[in-house]
């Protein structure tokens, strides 16, 4: 097995696992921020999915680390 291999399994798997840890103490945040005031629904709605969106890019950009690794 090559190091690129290694290489490419270690940034798809660490990436999966900070934008799974990071999506999930976003919506954490969200339903906790959504118990304590209700009527701040619509005031939190942009920026946590502005949030949630970002955070997925942290995967996506290790999805492509992976594949730039693998095509060398």
């Amino acid at each position: 097995m090559e190091l690129q291999h290694i290489g490419a399994g270690m940034a798809i798997g660490l990436a999966g696992l900070g934008a799974t840890i990071g999506l999930g103490m976003i919506g954490k945040g969200w339903l906790e921020s959504l118990g304590r005031n209700p009527d701040g629904a619509k005031a939190y709605f942009v920026p946590a999915i502005l949030a949630l969106a970002l955070t997925e890019a942290v995967a996506i950009y290790g999805f492509v680390i992976a594949f730039s690794l693998l095509s060398k």
